[in-house]
């Protein structure tokens, strides 16, 4: 066992950061230190530890079962540090930092600009870098740390996940304006033609779910992996696009969109935040966290951004 005093500390730091992000180049965007930096740091923990601690496997580093033993007690480490020297505290003002986060464009259109607006005037130096990726990819990017955080609906997150409600979300049918539909019966509904959003390119979501219940199915006419594209095909077509209600709110359609509400029961859902447990044990992303349900919750920023 090393003795303490030939151990420098700050090693541990990077390693904490390591095996959270599970890749180089984002522990050093975090650390703000240079990837060579980093790389040489991992090289003095393997001999300081005589573990490889992390290895390469896709998409970044997988960590050994020396590492995993490691993670919580590092994470106390860090933890406990902080609140020795004062600095568990997060200074959004000064602070700059990159976060990953996973969402579709719905997200993007109904939480980003407001968040955007929030962290302008809050905390400038922090970047939101957002991909979008299936529902299970982004609980596997999430539990393993390449994504900070993820916006959607996640009905059953594994136990090492924390799911956090933002809203709930009921469905809304939309069409061109000039279209008579406030009255369309199930039959009608279901004889139209349909524009469907899907990222896997074959619906299978709360709405097919709906219908399959009841026996039914709809005549898809459309399928594309965004929201907006969806929207844009409505004006002046004869496409019905059943939806989460907020889309209509900020569909930004050339021409005004008829709409009514779907003509069978479709589940209202949870839009919310998924996110590692241990998360709040970063200040800085637990100070992201509280922006995200912040803003949500305070209309001012939206009417600010009006």
């Amino acid at each position: 066992m090393h003795s303490l005093r030939n151990v420098d500390l700050n090693l541990l730091v990077v390693l904490h950061a390591l095996v959270e992000e599970r890749h180089v180049s984002r522990t050093a965007l975090r650390l703000n230190m240079s990837q060579p930096a980093v790389s040489h740091a991992l090289t003095r923990l393997r001999a300081l530890f005589e573990d490889p601690l992390l290895v390469r496997a896709d998409g970044g580093l997988r960590l050994t079962a020396r590492a995993r033993e490691l993670q919580p007690l590092l994470a106390e480490v860090i933890r406990l540090s902080g609140s020795l020297v004062g600095q568990d505290s997060f200074d959004p003002v000064q602070a700059e930092r990159v976060f990953r986060l996973g969402m579709s464009d719905y997200g993007a259109l109904v939480v980003l600009p407001d968040l955007v607006l929030r962290l302008r005037i809050e905390a400038p130096g922090i970047a939101l870098h957002v991909n979008q990726f299936s529902r299970a990819e982004t609980v596997d990017w999430v539990a393993s740390g390449v994504l900070d955080l993820a916006l959607g609906v996640f009905p059953a997150p594994p136990s090492n996940l924390a799911f956090v409600p933002l809203f709930r979300e009921d469905f809304i049918c939309l069409a061109d304006g000039d279209r008579a539909t406030e009255a369309m019966s199930l039959e009608g509904y279901l004889a139209a033609a349909h524009v469907s959003v899907s990222m896997q390119g074959e619906p299978d979501g709360e709405v097919e779910q709906a219908l399959r219940a009841l026996g039914k199915a709809r005549r898809i006419a459309l399928v594309l992996p965004h929201f907006g594209p969806a929207l844009a095909m409505l004006p002046g077509s004869d496409l019905i696009l059943t939806v989460a209600r907020r889309t209509a709110a900020i569909s930004g359609a050339a021409a005004p969109l008829a709409n009514w509400p779907p003509p069978f029961p479709i589940p209202a859902f949870d839009y919310g935040l998924l996110m590692r447990a241990t998360a709040q044990r970063d200040p800085a992303l637990g100070w992201l966290v509280s922006a995200i349900i912040q803003t949500m919750s305070d209309r001012s920023f939206t009417a600010t951004a009006q």
